[in-house]
């Protein structure tokens, strides 16, 4: 007994099929795969930068965990200290605190000038401190929320202090 013959047609396959009987996706997939994630991220970044459209419809009533998560309003505020020599600052910033708030922040025996942009959540109102030390001088501190000069005071002589602060929009906690 002989071995019977095969006597089915050979089919030749293009390379777009070759490819799927692999698992490989073809080029076209990963292209237009491509420009819908691209899209999504697009929308995730223009949410990010311009809002999800609830300003003025409850979007400032951040709950801790919101603002834990990175989801509640925050603005973004400069302290600028000008002068010259050094001094103390202390000044208020988001913290990665479980319940998202505000902490204070010192920094000591600072060069003059110094300036900082920090976030600080919405409700929440930002200040910035500055003392100078026992050789006395002159020191001006200076607070923007968005950009947009909010408070300017100034310090002179031994142990001088100045105290800058404002409001940020938004529901306090």
């Amino acid at each position: 007994m002989g071995s019977p013959e095969l006597s089915e047609p050979v089919v030749e396959l293009t390379e777009e099929e070759k490819a799927q009987l692999v698992g490989e996706v073809p080029g076209r997939r990963v292209v237009a795969t491509g420009a819908v994630l691209l899209l999504i991220c697009a929308a995730f970044v223009g949410r990010g930068i311009f809002g999800d459209g609830n300003a003025g419809n409850g979007g400032d009533d951040a709950s801790p965990e919101d603002i834990a998560r990175g989801r509640a309003p925050v603005a973004a505020v400069t302290y600028e200290i000008t002068g010259r020599g050094s001094a103390d600052i202390s000044y208020l910033a988001r913290s990665e605190r479980p319940d998202g708030g505000a902490r204070p922040a010192v920094e000591a025996d600072v060069r003059l000038p110094w300036r900082k942009t920090v976030f600080v959540p919405a409700g929440e109102r930002p200040v910035v401190s500055v003392r100078l030390g026992e050789r006395g001088g002159q020191a001006r501190c200076a607070l923007a929320v968005g950009g947009k000069h909010r408070h300017r005071d100034a310090a002179t002589g031994a142990f001088g202090r100045a105290t800058c602060s404002a409001g940020v929009a938004g529901r306090a906690r």
